[in-house]
């Protein structure tokens, strides 16, 4: 692959570099040699599980170290670290990773960025025609949710004006080209602009996806059209079943009449499977506008839903202000995310309303028993303290260490939480932060690779909605980071010693 000119300005040598660090972060770099001195154990609330680690506050004057200027450090580090990889990629001496289009938000790196987006037509004359017709119209076209698996980026369009040719499509995880064109999923004959099927086979208007362990890309299809313009409900609600070893549809799933309430609007969807072969597969649906919780099992296709007060919004809550555009937002339950599972096989299912700033949990032995739907209101619970005020969060995801992420809309940032802990302000932090590229981060994702990574996806959507993006300005960005060095000596660190 050849290399742009800018590349070589951008990236310097690293001749000096790690001795530049090492000795201008000295101290930041041995902060873990403090000893603990004291147990702390956690226990959830009518759980049953017990989560016992030990942490130990280290003193003052490390703290005051990292108030006084630790943040800078890392962000220098992180940014260096990243230029550091990248030199070493190139001259072929370190394993090839994702080549980043920029390395502005450290500790992320953003992938890939859009101006407007576009996809691989057939051919440019198709492309053209796309456009005459109004089936592709650029700036109508919004990236919503992502997911990652093997060599492949998942993202999701889903159809809420007029314009959208394909709602679900495919990029390369590698990088190399800053804005590369979106591949529809897992062809274009799935998708409007070509599809000649009228009977709901195909994709309408896919809102997210996510991947199991067995090679199986769950996506969910809210199955309206043209929202923003004149509602249509073209097709029920449904979860499409896709083989990601073959890119065929091995199942479909219609969600049920009696669980689509007037205006429900299921946005959401995450896995949750314990065994090898996935033969206890489970999935948990959001809806957002209707407020309810589904729950699905694979193994005999059923589905039951649970209602609560806690999946409701908070009023207080539901006035936003992002970049000068002030909007009332009456959302419910969204954001979704899984503890690793215990050695009681047991997990516990986080979520939260987009228009709220506190978390709350449920164990998921409770909403994987049917029976329980009437009996299980005292087994919903609050996590903790608030996330303050401009707390509201969209999507969440925790990774193996039990280290929780999530996008912040209202404050252009993404928060940690290490779910290990409690939930309190002292105990909850922001690992990246950005005026123009972390502008609403909507989706948020923690791949399955050995070593993870955290992935999101910034799209300036109530930006989109009130008027007509800057065709100037890169408008949607897909970033990363390394799970650890994310949250490397925050307070979010898993080897972050605290005393409570």
């Amino acid at each position: 692959m050849a290399l742009a000119h800018q590349w070589f300005i951008q990236w310097s040598s690293p001749a000096g570099l790690l001795a530049d660090i090492s000795t201008r972060y000295e101290d930041i770099n041995n902060w873990k040699s403090a000893k603990p001195n004291v147990a702390w154990e956690v226990t959830l609330q009518n759980s049953g599980v017990n989560y016992d680690r030990n942490y130990v506050r280290d003193d003052l004057a490390y703290e005051k170290q990292i108030d006084g200027g630790f943040e800078k450090a890392r962000s220098f580090k992180s940014s260096e670290a990243s230029r550091l990889m990248l030199w070493l990629t190139m001259l072929g001496t370190a394993r090839a990773q994702a080549v980043p289009a920029d390395i502005e938000t450290p500790p992320f790196s953003t992938l890939y960025k859009w101006k407007h987006i576009d996809f691989e037509f057939p051919s440019p004359q198709q492309r053209s025609q796309a456009i005459a017709n109004e089936q592709y119209i650029p700036e109508n076209v919004l990236p919503l949710g992502l997911e990652v698996w093997g060599s492949r980026i998942w993202v999701t369009l889903p159809s809420w004006r007029r314009g959208v040719p394909a709602t679900l499509a495919t990029i390369p995880r590698d990088g190399g080209l800053t804005s590369p064109p979106l591949r529809p999923y897992p062809d274009w004959s799935y998708h409007r602009a070509y599809s000649k099927d009228d009977n709901c086979s195909s994709l309408t208007s896919v809102f997210r996806v996510n991947a199991d362990s067995c090679g199986r890309l769950w996506v969910l299809d809210s199955g309206q059209i043209d929202a923003q313009d004149q509602p249509i409900q073209k097709c029920p609600p449904s979860i499409f079943v896709f083989d990601l070893n073959t890119d065929t549809v091995i199942n479909r799933f219609i969600i049920p009449r009696q669980y689509v309430l007037q205006d429900s609007l299921y946005s959401n969807i995450i896995v949750d499977t314990r065994t090898a072969d996935c033969s206890d597969l489970h999935l948990y649906i959001a809806d957002t506008w209707r407020f309810g919780l589904l729950v699905f099992r694979e193994k005999d296709a059923q589905f039951w839903r649970f209602s609560h007060h806690l999946f409701y919004p908070d009023p207080l809550a539901s006035n936003y202000t992002v970049h000068g555009v002030n909007f009332q937002w009456p959302d419910g339950i969204f954001g979704l995310s899984l503890s690793p599972i215990t050695p009681y096989q047991e997990r516990v299912l986080f979520f939260h309303s987009l228009s709220s700033y506190r978390e709350f949990y449920v164990l998921t032995k409770i909403i994987r028993d049917p029976t329980r739907l009437n009996n299980s209101t005292s087994e919903f619970n609050i996590v903790g303290d608030s996330r303050g005020f401009k707390g509201q969060s969209s999507a969440s995801a925790v990774d193996r260490n039990g280290v929780m992420y999530y996008g912040l809309v209202s404050q252009d940032s993404i928060g940690c939480w290490d779910t290990t802990k409690p939930h309190r302000k002292n105990t909850i932090g922001v690992v990246a932060r950005h005026s123009e590229t972390l502008v609403f981060p909507n989706d948020i994702k923690v791949d399955q690779d050995e070593q993870q990574s955290v992935w999101v996806i910034s799209n300036k959507l109530p930006l989109f909605q009130a008027r007509r993006l800057n065709p100037n300005d890169y408008n949607y960005r897909i970033l990363f980071a390394d799970t650890k060095e994310a949250v490397r000596g925050t307070i979010c660190d898993p080897e972050m010693r605290i005393l409570f």
